[in-house]
């Protein structure tokens, strides 16, 4: 089985979350996306704390598509710098883990 990430990318916008989302999904870059929100978020900016509503986007993914997420994001996205981090996955149900892997597919290099 290929590493399972569990990627978080906070968005200004339900509609930015879910165009991501959408794109994500279609390409098979991850198999599943959610989106929570708003949160409100607190953050040092060109050295002044800011404050924002943001939403919290969650792709469930595997590593080997980590670079093409990260030029979706970056082309749909339009903070400066999108924060988005992956987090590996530890543990989850076989059935689960066969199912990110059908409906995955890193684009070939």
């Amino acid at each position: 089985m290929t590493e399972a990430l569990l990627i978080r990318i906070t968005c200004p916008s339900k509609d930015v979350a879910q165009k991501i989302a959408d794109a994500s999904v279609e390409q098979r870059l991850a198999a599943c996306a959610n989106i929570e929100g708003p949160v409100t978020s607190t953050y040092l900016w060109k050295g002044v704390v800011e404050q924002a509503f943001e939403h919290v986007l969650w792709l469930k993914s595997v590593a080997p598509c980590w670079n093409a997420l990260e030029t979706l994001v970056n082309n749909i996205h339009p903070y400066d710098v999108p924060a988005m981090v992956a987090m590996p996955v530890s543990q989850m149900p076989a059935p689960f883990a066969t199912w990110l892997d059908e409906n995955t597919k890193a684009p070939a290099q």
